[in-house]
């Protein structure tokens, strides 16, 4: 409905039009008195327009004058931390720039789904520029940033330059090889869509070698699956297999039997999932049994390459053989954490990630925000938060709301974590969590795990597909995206004659690594 100094307006000028008319036929007193009562209808619809203008001059929310530049938010990465950010800042009276190197959002604790045939990509990728086109005030730009000038307040990119008030870095964290980077090209991490379909081809072709090959110590091989890491990511992923191997693909191979693969998880620690309570540990470790995994703690990898693994358990080396290894064992920031070290003096702790002050700025320098994965904030306890996405979440929420206060003149406050719990799953109607006190397990944990993931999906379309997804697998127990793409694969097995790598591989470096 249209304000009521709108139809003041528009009567004055109705009045107006009249009064040329009548003065064009000679009836100028007439003329002359709608002139005034005219000119009295504009000075009314005046006066009531005038607050309503300084009313819109400054935003209700953050207090900027329009009349004034613009405040400019960059926010560097588009996951958890920089969309819900950008979200935040959405519609507000702040000029916001989003870069990322990709031009989707990516939900990563699914990638798994993605590397074992559950999901698609585009399940669980949403284009950036779709889930932000109806806030006018975000810019994106599919940009990578390579050093930052503090003093002009400046980030470089690869092919330009982009000015900030205000500069958010979300840039998260990627693989650590504990300096053994060579090792990346044998076993895979699971951070992006790329490696989530390498670690995909890389499963269903040890399928298909296995049925070709007739060597039997080569075979083995090809069905002896190894997951570097007892964390969350890596008992998802070694359970995900697990249920390819004994349900899904039960009775699609003639020469082999699938549930004859021997499925590893390699922990350098005590127990797996060490970020949760022992009991739930030990409930993980004895399904992850029951699903025919085998959990091998304290065991330290020293050389991965082509044809396997050399382990350090109990004081003695092993070696074993295997065509197939994933590395969820340990992250390291990305680059850009060295570049803010260098150019703001900003900490590094032992991962790379940046120590932040407990507003999540970079000391000394109020206009550079660090979030999510790529930040070490201390928790309420003293301990760094952990790399979930509920923390990046927050964090993105809290230093858009901490950046329209300042526009508001109000001090900030301090950032605080609100643990809601974690969760861990491990096969279909198979999880772990803690939830404040509450310790659950079994199927009540895994219908948690699945509405929360749900809910945490950006978008609806990715929110059905990969609900009628989880349901039509749920009672068929098929996985329709078991596509096996990317390189050549041939010759997929060798002749005969030829020694099986397996057996001649070199044990590969001895520098101890601990994983997990």
């Amino acid at each position: 409905m249209k304000p009521f100094h709108f139809y003041l307006a528009s009567a004055a000028v109705f009045l107006s039009e009249q009064a040329l008319t009548l003065s064009g036929y000679q009836d100028i007193q007439l003329a002359y008195s709608l002139w005034v009562f005219s000119a009295f209808w504009f000075v009314w619809a005046a006066i009531l327009t005038l607050p309503l203008a300084k009313h819109r001059m400054k935003s209700p929310l953050t207090g900027v004058d329009l009349r004034q530049r613009t405040h400019h938010v960059v926010i560097l990465g588009g996951g958890f931390g920089g969309l819900y950010a950008a979200q935040t800042l959405g519609g507000k009276n702040v000029r916001v720039t989003l870069a990322d190197k990709r031009n989707f959002h990516l939900f990563q604790p699914l990638l798994y789904q993605v590397a074992t045939g559950g999901l698609s990509p585009g399940d669980i990728a949403s284009p950036l520029r779709a889930v932000l086109n109806h806030h006018r005030n975000i810019t994106l730009l599919q940009a990578e940033a390579v050093d930052l000038d503090t003093g002009n307040k400046r980030l470089v990119l690869r092919d330009g330059t982009l000015d900030f008030d205000t500069l958010i870095v979300a840039t998260g964290v990627s693989h650590h090889y504990f300096g053994h980077e060579e090792w990346a090209s044998y076993a895979p991490g699971l951070k992006t869509v790329e490696d989530a379909l390498d670690i995909r081809r890389r499963i269903f072709l040890a399928f298909e070698a296995a049925e070709r090959e007739e060597r039997p110590d080569v075979q083995r091989a090809w069905m002896n699956f190894l997951v570097v890491g007892g964390g969350p990511t890596g008992v998802e992923l070694a359970g995900a297999i697990a249920e390819l191997a004994h349900t899904t693909l039960r009775k699609d191979f003639r020469r082999i039997n699938p549930a004859d693969a021997q499925i590893v998880i390699l922990e350098g620690g005590e127990r797996v999932l060490s970020g949760f309570p022992p009991s739930l540990s030990d409930k993980a470790e004895r399904r992850l049994a029951r699903m025919g995994v085998t959990v091998r703690t304290q065991t330290l990898v020293t050389g991965i390459d082509e044809a396997g693994v050399t382990l350090r358990h109990g004081g003695g080396e092993e070696r074993l053989a295997s065509k197939m290894i994933a590395w969820a064992a340990g992250v390291k920031a990305s680059p850009i954490s060295g570049v803010i070290a260098r150019a703001a003096g900003a900490e590094l702790d032992p991962a790379g990630r940046v120590v932040v002050a407990p507003d999540l700025t970079v000391p000394g320098h109020p206009e550079l925000f660090v979030i999510g994965d790529l930040a070490h904030h201390e928790y309420q306890d003293g301990n760094p938060l952990p790399g979930l996405a509920p923390v990046a979440m927050q964090q993105g929420r809290y230093v858009a709301q901490v950046i329209l206060d300042r526009l508001r003149g109000r001090a900030g406050r301090r950032f605080r974590y609100r643990h809601k719990g974690h969760l861990a799953v491990i096969g279909c109607n198979a999880a772990v969590g803690e939830l404040g006190r509450l310790r659950l397990s079994g199927f009540p944990a895994w219908l948690i795990w699945a509405f929360v993931h749900i809910s945490y999906l950006i978008e609806f379309d990715n929110k059905a597909l990969v609900l009628f997804q989880w349901a039509w697998h749920y009672f068929t127990r098929k996985q329709g995206a078991r596509l096996i793409t990317g390189v050549d694969p041939f010759p997929l097995v060798t002749s005969r004659d030829e020694a099986p790598k397996a057996a001649a591989g070199a044990p590969g470096d001895r520098a101890d690594s601990k994983v997990g």
